[in-house]
Order: C-alpha cells, then structure tokens, then sequence
C-alpha cells in the first residue's frame, strides 16, 4: 500500500544526515544505486508472526550516492507484508497496530529530518 498522506513526499535531505536520522529509527538502506536509495524498517506483528516493511523510496536532486553529500529528496512510502522466500506484498491488509507504529516512525522522521 501506498501510504500517500504524509509530509515526507518531496522533503531533501543530505546523504550523511538522511543515513544518520534512519538509522538512529531502526531504518536500513537496502537497495542503492547512483541516483536512489530504498530505506527499509521491519515491523513485526507478534500476535500472527507476520511481518511487514515500511518503505521510504528516495532519489537523487544533485550528485550521486558515492558521496555524502548527495541531496536526495523522499518520492514515495510504501507498507507491505513480507512474503517467502523474498519479497513484500502491497495488496495485503495492514494491521492497525502496524500502521499506528509505521505513522509514529514517519512523524519521527519528519521532525528529525526537518531540525
């Protein structure tokens, strides 16, 4: 799912800070290439042992990932189940305990992006 009603969409951020924010909110950077980069943050839902990710999809403005100093900007969010061996469902439902945390991590990373 397409989570499409957050602040996040277009924000710009440096290669370093946007690294050092994620990581501080348990966020990984996946997939890379020279012009985008995927952050991944893994929520469980213990009651089913589903998991799902919440994925901020970024891409270059000026420079290349290479260099700190890359300035990159936020184009989509995405939350999906993961499903074996590999691979993340969009379609599935999301558990609303699940979309309260993936909401709270946005929030946090607006404001730490934004200070």
């Amino acid at each position: 799912m397409i989570i499409e009603k957050n602040d996040l969409i277009g924000l710009k951020s440096d290669l370093a800070h946007l690294d050092e924010v994620s990581t501080k909110l348990g966020f990984v950077r996946w997939q890379w290439e020279y012009t985008r980069a995927t952050y991944d943050l893994k929520l469980e839902e213990k009651s089913t042992g589903s998991e799902y990710f919440l994925r901020v999809n970024t891409r270059t403005e000026s420079g290349r990932l290479e260099s700190p100093y890359a300035i990159l900007y936020i184009e989509h969010i995405y939350i999906g189940r993961a499903t074996f061996p590999h691979g993340l469902d969009y379609e599935s439902p999301v558990p609303a305990s699940i979309m309260k945390i993936a909401t709270q991590k946005l929030e946090q990373l607006k404001t730490e992006l934004s200070a």
